[in-house]
Parts: C-alpha cells; structure tokens; sequence
C-alpha cells in the first residue's frame, strides 16, 4: 500500500521546483525535478539533456522475458506558466488546503507524475516483482511545448532506450456522474495540433499620416477576427459515439450530441448550464481554431511593416493539413492573399484501441477499487507525448484514478486555468489503479 501523504509530499516538490515551461528553449528548467526524481528513488536513471536544463530521465527495470511486452510509466515534468493575480494561493507554493494540493501542475500532470514514481519505487527497490516484459518510468522535459526537447528527442533520437510495447501516460480524469452510477474516463487518444504562424507585411511610415497606407496590422488582425468567428468544421469520430453511449443520456440526447447538424444547438444550450463541458463537447467534436499570440509594430507613431500572429488548431481523426489550410484560407477571405502562413507544429490525431490485454489491465484495476468496471474510452482535445509513441506503433492510454470531490466538469476548467488543485486522496487512487493495472497485466 502506498501511502497518499508520501505522493503528496513528492508532488509539493515538484510543484514547488517551478520547471515554467513558457516555449522558449531556455525555459523549463527540469533539471530541478530530475534530481527531485533523484532523491526519492535513491539512485540516478539515465539521463538526457539535448539543451542545457532541459533534461528528462529514464529508470529501466529490464525485461524477465524478452519476447514479453514492455511497459512504459511516462509523466512530463514541465508546467505552463500561472499568472499568480488570477489565483486564490501561490500557484507554486504546493499548499494544501481542505485536503488538496494546489499549485501549477496539479492534475497536469505532476500528479500523475508523482504517483508513477511511486509505483515504480516499490519495482525498483525489489519490494515488488516487475512485470516479465521488464518495466520503466520515463520522466520527460519539454511536453507543454511540443517535446522537441523531451519525448520527441526521445523517439527519434534515443528510441533503444525508451522503446515499449505499452504505455500509461497523461490525462487521468475524475468519474463522470450519470443516471446509473460513475463512468470512468480512460484516455484513449487525442486531436493534432496544426500551429500556425500567420505574418502579414506592409509599409512603414508615419502615423499620423495613415490614409492609403498599407499597415501590416490591419489585415492580419481582420483575418483572425474572421477566424474567430468563422463556423468549425464537424467530425463525429468513432471514439466520441462511444463515450455519448456511455452516458446514459435518453436516445434524444444522444442524437443531439451525435448528428452534426444537431450539435451547434446543442452546445450552445448546454454552454448554458454547463460551460466546461460544452466546450469539451465542441472540442471533441470540431475542428477547432484560437488565435493566441499577436505581435506587430515598434511604435506608436509608426505604421507598422510586419505582424505575426499565431494561432492554435487542433485536428480530429480523418482531417489533416489539408483539411486545415483549406479552412484558412475559406476563413479569412480576401486577406489571405496578403498573408504568409507557415506551420509550427503537424502532427496527426492518434488513438489506440480500447482492447487487448492492457485494456482488461486497466478495467480490472478499476474494477477492484470502484466496484464498476464502466470504463469510457475517451478522446481527448489536448495533445500529449503520446503521439510520438503512438506513431512507432506503441499502444498508449491515459489512466489515473480521482476520488468525487471535483467534478469532471470543474476538472476541465482547471487544465492551464486557475486554482489548479488535486486532493491528496485522489494521488492514492491513481497510484493503486496503477500498480494494479500492473499486477494484473
């Protein structure tokens, strides 16, 4: 039995260490948790550092049988910035409060995080017999920036090393009430991010001369108003009829949220009454489009030559970069033409199929601690490091266990939001329903 109170601990650590990951190449600092990591598993894993400061660490228990499948623990280390005026705590203090930790990163993702390395401790002190196809945990740099510091290096550059059959990994979910008792969410894949940077040029001059100029400003920030404001495309995907159906909606219900030309009304009469999930339901449901950063000019009192903009798009099963720049370029009209668009990031949306014998793992281990074995498969709108294992043919899951005292709807909000908080008897849970996925794996 792993006692929550020493999860809580390790997670108030590595709140407490601040790896900020703010995109720039000289952020994240996950260094500071690898020696964490260090300290409370005893012993040094294998480290990678591809830039100063940016480093993630494997512990690798090798394999009893070596045709056996391998499993792979993988928590990213690095946090999102917090904007402390908007929180009710300091966002890096790991306080806790009323029987939660609060701080950037509690549910994403340091909580699992913690709890993986908790687990994994009770394998690599000999206190529990690995699984026969050997057993690893993988703490990673760089996920809220895309990896190309963490698992992306990983993959492609160190893929021997962290090579694995099987994954658990981000996002772990808080039940969802229905009719008939919780369901419980298990990840079972995730929408691409297509970034775009889009710039726009012009001719400086002075300001207070403005008519017949061409500002750099104008049209870039005409065409994101239009994006803004322009209808997403629809894609109701396999993985999304099955977690309606689990439910337990009424067959009216169900079709509203299922038949596109239903589930704009839909979402908008749900906003009403339930804002975070209906934007998860557009989310799972729809391309989706948010310009997120604006740049343009140096002066007041001059016309600016160049703006840059970019824009965060996701993408759903069966769209793909095609699928996004004709969107783009329908969206923003005539200004597209006076636009530049180039990506940032391209990477497909990934799933894995919820069967074989790590799904009967995962039902079983959350069979045994809830006494309900309605697991959801579930899409998630967000991207995680799973992609890049995904793409080499790795089946990947996102599973953790969260007691009810935070709704999946308040859950949602919390992601990149304010007042992120975890209760400690949550960080018990999602270690048991692991270790016990692992058992019975």
């Amino acid at each position: 039995m792993i006692r929550s109170d020493e999860i809580a601990e390790l997670l108030q650590t590595l709140i407490r260490n601040a790896c900020v990951n703010d995109g720039m190449p000289e952020s994240g600092h996950e260094e500071r948790s690898v020696e964490t990591l260090r300290d409370y598993l005893g012993q040094p894993g294998f480290e990678f550092e591809p830039r100063p400061g940016r480093t993630s660490v494997l512990y690798d228990l090798p394999a009893i049988d070596p045709t056996a499948p391998r499993l792979l623990l993988m928590g990213h280390l690095d946090v999102v910035p917090a904007n402390e005026a908007g929180w009710s705590n300091d966002p890096f203090g790991g306080e806790i409060i009323d029987g939660f930790i609060w701080g950037r990163g509690a549910v994403d993702m340091l909580n699992q995080t913690a709890a993986m390395a908790a687990v994994f401790k009770r394998y690599l002190d000999g206190t529990k017999k690995p699984p026969m196809g050997g057993l690893a945990f993988l703490a990673v740099a760089d996920e809220e920036a895309g990896g190309r510091w963490g698992a992306h290096y990983l993959t492609e550059q160190h893929w021997a090393e962290v090579a694995c059959d099987y994954l658990l990994t981000e996002v772990a979910y808080p039940p969802i009430r229905t009719t008939s008792g919780p369901a419980y969410p298990v990840s079972v894949g995730e929408k691409g991010p297509f970034w775009r940077r889009v710039k726009s040029v012009g001719i400086p001059g002075h300001a207070s001369t403005p008519y017949g100029t061409e500002n750099a400003l104008v049209p870039l920030a005409r065409a994101l108003a239009n994006l803004a404001d322009a209808s997403s495309l629809i894609a109701i995907t396999p993985e999304w009829r099955t977690f309606v159906n689990g439910l337990d909606l009424s067959e009216s219900e169900v079709e509203a949220l299922t038949k596109p030309e239903r589930l704009d009304g839909a979402i908008d009469a749900l906003f009403g009454v339930r804002p975070g999930f209906a934007r998860y339901v557009h989310a799972c449901t729809h391309l989706t489009v948010a310009p997120t950063v604006l740049h343009g000019g140096s002066k007041t009192n001059t016309i600016p030559d160049e703006a840059v903009a970019e824009v965060d798009i996701r993408v759903l099963p069966g769209q793909d970069a095609q699928t996004v720049d004709e969107h783009l370029r329908k969206a923003t009209g005539t200004d597209y033409e006076r636009l530049e668009v180039e990506p940032i990031a391209d990477f497909q949306a990934t799933a894995s199929a919820p069967s074989g014998p790590l799904w009967a793992a995962i039902t079983e281990a959350i069979g045994d601690l809830t006494g309900s074995r309605r697991i959801l498969p579930t899409l998630m709108p967000v991207t995680t490091d799973a992609r890049f294992f995904r793409a080499r043919g790795t089946l990947a899951y996102g599973v953790g266990l969260f007691d009810e005292q935070v709704d999946f709807d308040e859950f949602l909000g919390m992601f990149h939001g304010n007042d992120e908080r975890v209760s400690i008897d949550s960080l018990g849970l999602t270690a048991q329903v692991l270790a016990r996925t692992i058992a019975h794996l």
